[in-house]
């Protein structure tokens, strides 16, 4: 006797892992590029410090000292990242899989899966590249850990950049260490607040945040940085649905995001970045 068995598909998606945007606690938006494409910061030099005259016995008609006039230079900082993506979403096949293929579910995975991790990525790089602090590449055990982030902070000390809001960036794989060493106590005692924007320890001071490994250069080790260093603006992000637009039965998504990341010439002695050596 023949039996034809039953195939049954579920209403539902096997969506994959996502991880959600790291880059808000070691970036600003101090600048805005409305209506520009390039903005150009000040950098403003400043005076040496004299013994003043009192008596009135050196060249010149000042005791203050020699005249000296300020440089004001700038910087330049111009988007380059103009980036957009498409699909179609056609009428049948949303109903034919349970309406599991939809325009709006569609589009916040993307933006889940695609469009955050490829600005975590980049704006992780361009720190990297611009850090002001990058020693040589080593092996980090969980003996030397510790050791290493000291340098960190007292590198980041040295440059005078804030004590408060500093960020320690690790992989998975360094995190485990900082877990292994007998010299760290990982305070877990973490705000609300800073868990939603991915802090998940502190340690001297700083607020650990665990990134995935494929969002950071090959090498990477770890970064102890302060956002005022790298500003990371955003400065168009548009995302759109269009229900049956002309030569389309369905749905038609489309999206654009105008993106960037620059670290500041005089602050970049607030990132340390330590690479690892290739295994």
């Amino acid at each position: 006797m023949a039996i034809d068995l039953v195939t049954k598909f579920e209403p539902y998606v096997d969506e994959m892992f996502t991880t959600e945007a790291k880059k808000s606690l070691v970036t600003n938006n101090d600048f805005t590029w409305t209506g520009a494409h390039t903005v150009k910061v000040y950098k403003i030099s400043t005076a040496t410090m004299n013994d003043y005259d009192r008596e009135g016995t050196n060249e010149g008609n000042s005791r203050y000292g020699t005249v000296a006039s300020l440089n004001a230079t700038t910087e330049e900082l111009t988007l380059t990242k103009d980036r957009s993506f498409t699909f179609a979403i056609d009428k049948m096949d949303k109903d034919e899989t349970a309406q599991q293929l939809a325009g709006a579910s569609a589009l916040a995975r993307q933006e889940r899966e695609v469009i955050i991790p490829e600005v975590d990525t980049y704006v992780f790089n361009k720190m990297c590249t611009g850090a002001g602090n990058t020693p040589s590449a080593i092996e980090l055990t969980e003996t030397n850990i510790y050791d290493e982030i000291l340098k960190a902070t007292e590198a980041l000390d040295d440059a005078e950049a804030p004590d408060t809001g500093r960020v320690l960036i690790v992989t998975p794989t360094t995190y485990k260490l900082l877990k292994q060493c007998p010299d760290i106590t990982l305070d877990s005692d973490v705000a609300q607040e800073q868990r939603l924007q991915g802090v998940i320890a502190m340690v001297d001071g700083l607020s650990v945040v665990k990134v995935p490994a494929k969002r950071l250069p090959a090498q990477f080790g770890f970064m102890v940085c302060h956002k005022v260093a790298t500003v990371a603006p955003a400065k168009l992000e548009d995302y759109k649905v269009h229900s049956d637009p002309p030569g389309i039965s369905g749905d038609l998504v489309e999206g654009r995001i105008v993106y960037d990341a620059f670290v500041l010439e005089n602050k970049k002695n607030a990132i340390y970045y330590q690479a690892v050596t290739a295994e």
